[in-house]
């Protein structure tokens, strides 16, 4: 793999990660959080017009999004088999956005960790799947899951998202000047 840096001299998510690797980051969290016999087929499928995506924004020397976006029908089958004996007979909103988070998280997290140079991970968001802001920083990996399509797109942010003011700026907790 070659470190390509982009035309803003950021590395670019293809010179940092392949994948192989984001595949085998996904299906690792899947067995662990969804279960044993719970695999990803990595074979593309067409997603529906009703989708739902959860991600994680990543921040450091490589700066974007983990997403991971399937159908709302699938999200909800995924919550149950996430939740388990504990699931509601009747699923709502905060359910599915609660898991499918949570899914996110661990992906994201775990992408985190493969990548170069200390980073933070943001918490888990669940809506409408974040526009892809440059095309050259992405690696996206479609799979199956119980025969569903589902993407995992780990797409980087230009321009970089908002990082935390440093707060030797501001000595005050609430980030007060004095």
């Amino acid at each position: 793999m070659t470190l390509a840096p982009d035309v803003a001299g950021r590395l670019a998510i293809p010179s940092l990660i392949d994948e192989a690797t984001v595949e085998a980051i996904a299906g690792e969290a899947w067995i662990a959080l969804v279960g044993e016999d719970e695999v990803l087929v990595p074979l593309p499928g067409d997603l529906p017009e009703d989708t739902l995506s959860a991600w994680v924004d990543v921040v450091g020397p490589w700066t974007g999004s983990v997403v991971l976006t399937t159908g709302r029908q699938t999200a909800a089958e995924l919550t149950r088999a996430l939740l388990a004996e504990a699931a509601p007979e009747l699923l709502d909103h905060e359910d599915v956005a609660d898991a499918f988070g949570e899914i996110a998280n661990v992906v994201g997290g775990n992408v985190k960790a493969a990548l170069p140079g200390p980073s933070t991970l943001g918490l888990p968001e669940v809506g409408p799947a974040p526009a892809v802001r440059n095309p050259e920083d992405v690696c996206r990996i479609e799979v199956l899951w119980r025969g569903q399509p589902l993407v995992v797109s780990v797409q980087g942010a230009l321009p970089s998202l908002p990082v935390p003011h440093d707060q030797h700026q501001h000595p005050h907790q609430n980030g007060a000047s004095q």
